[in-house]
């Protein structure tokens, strides 16, 4: 997902931020006690370790609503589409929406966080998404729809990028613990959305203003834990948010990203897998519908999915870190995704829970795309450099493939065309995600050229 799921971009400081602790074992942030005053009096300490559990916990519940603005929408796009007289192109336009979000207001959340600390902008940005979630389905029409939309994905973009931070700051010595934690947070988020969608709404009323409005309760419950945290200033609420020009980034001498052929090839990678994946969530469930299958089966069948990637995320990336090279394994997802667009072109009804399980399988290229920008560069300041660059160009690149496939969709009639461009995608995915995953670091390569 899955997993894309993160992040804005989405959980783009994952892998820098693992290089960085190694390489800075004597580091601690808040949770390990390290407040201004060096030696903490009990109280304190007590009054820390209850903040810490609020921070889980907000970590946890935010993570959990970083996609359900997104599948819950393809579960229900049928319905929203006849509601608001929408064209499969604007439609289409819809499913473009998450990625141009993401690369624009991604950018936004360093400087942000530098102004108001990590935890105050990721606790604005689950209030975004409330408010988004819960005005959009009652705008009116679907200019309003794609503006309340874009209010909660920007709540998404900013809290993407965030989270991570905020993780490495409490959390300097438990990363891994705590990303994989977050990670199966964001996937059970995302997987949950698509298969309840539907019969949630019919337990409502039938009315899908309803069946999209009540996923705002979950984004507003996000917002509680911070608020403490936010009071206890002290307490690293403005320091975990100063980010990379803490760690001394912002200082390291600039890296030439764009003379390095691999940082290019990671760059296309994350960008074509972005745009499977968008596709994936816009449209799987439509396209399924129009096969036949029952819309709640229909949304089952999109959180199989999405819930592939709450083993796998685990998996390939300690796979991806004992092997050479990484291209085979883009290759294998690739594979999976070209037999599931068979499945889907041939016999959408009849096999479409292996259809599903196979898609979900090819999806989890996210977290191999992120394991290899830790790979690819020496340096924490290289990572966190190859990391930004990747993913705002990836998904940058990505706009375009669910508009694409709204047009296709809408003037050829059928899904033949839009699975043959699915198709057609995959191919070069598994080419760059070959090139990207060779043994080399991008240092190496800008200080070649």
């Amino acid at each position: 997902m899955d997993n894309q799921s993160s992040h804005d971009s989405m959980m783009a400081g994952m892998a820098s931020e693992e290089t960085w602790t190694r390489n800075h074992p004597d580091v601690r942030g808040p949770a390990a006690g390290g407040g201004a005053g060096g030696g903490e009096a009990t109280p304190k300490s007590s009054t820390r370790a209850w903040t810490t559990r609020l921070v889980v916990a907000g970590i946890l519940l935010s993570a959990l609503n970083l996609r359900p603005a997104i599948t819950s929408l393809g579960a229900l796009l049928e319905e929203v589409r006849d509601g608001l007289g929408m064209s499969g192109s604007v439609a289409g336009l819809l499913t473009s929406v998450p990625p141009l979000c993401f690369a624009v207001f991604g950018v936004m959340a360093p400087r942000l966080a530098r102004r108001f600390g990590a935890a105050a902008v990721v606790c604005a940005g689950m209030a975004a998404i409330a408010a988004g979630l819960l005005v959009r389905p009652y705008t009116g029409g679907t200019p309003g729809f794609l503006a309340a939309s874009a209010l909660a994905l920007m709540g998404i973009a900013v809290s993407n990028v965030l989270m991570p931070v905020i993780v490495k700051r409490w959390f300097p010595d438990r990363v891994g613990s705590m990303t994989g934690a977050y990670s199966m947070a964001l996937a059970l988020g995302t997987s949950t959305a698509a298969a309840v969608t539907v019969p949630m709404t019919d337990a409502l009323g039938g009315h899908w203003q309803s069946g999209l409005a009540v996923w705002a309760a979950l984004a507003a419950a996000a917002v509680l834990p911070w608020l403490p945290v936010l009071r206890d200033r002290g307490a690293g609420a403005g320091r975990e948010g100063t980010g990379a020009t803490a760690h001394g980034e912002a200082q390291a001498p600039a890296l030439r990203i764009t003379r390095s052929r691999t940082a290019w090839a990671l760059a296309v990678f994350f960008g074509l897998q972005a745009t499977a994946a968008y596709i994936t969530m816009g449209w799987m469930a439509q396209i399924f519908r129009d096969a036949g299958v029952p819309a709640g089966t229909a949304g089952l069948l999109l959180a199989v999915t999405m819930v592939m990637g709450v083993p796998l995320a685990f998996v390939i990336p300690r796979l991806a870190t004992r092997l050479p090279h990484q291209g085979p394994i883009a290759v294998a997802l690739g594979v999976c995704g070209l037999i599931g667009y068979a499945g889907l072109y041939a016999a959408p009804a009849s096999g479409a829970w292996a259809w599903a399980v196979l898609l979900g399988i090819s999806n989890c290229a996210f977290p191999l795309a992120l394991t290899m920008v830790g790979m690819r560069a020496r340096s924490g300041p290289g990572v966190a450099q190859l990391s930004a660059f990747a993913q705002s160009t990836g998904y940058l690149i990505s706009i375009p493939g669910p508009l694409l496939v709204g047009v296709l969709y809408q003037h050829s009639g059928g899904w033949g065309q839009p699975i043959v461009l699915m198709v057609a995608l995959m191919i070069p995915q598994m080419a760059v995600g070959w090139l990207a995953g060779r043994d080399r670091t991008v240092e190496e390569e800008a200080a070649a050229r």
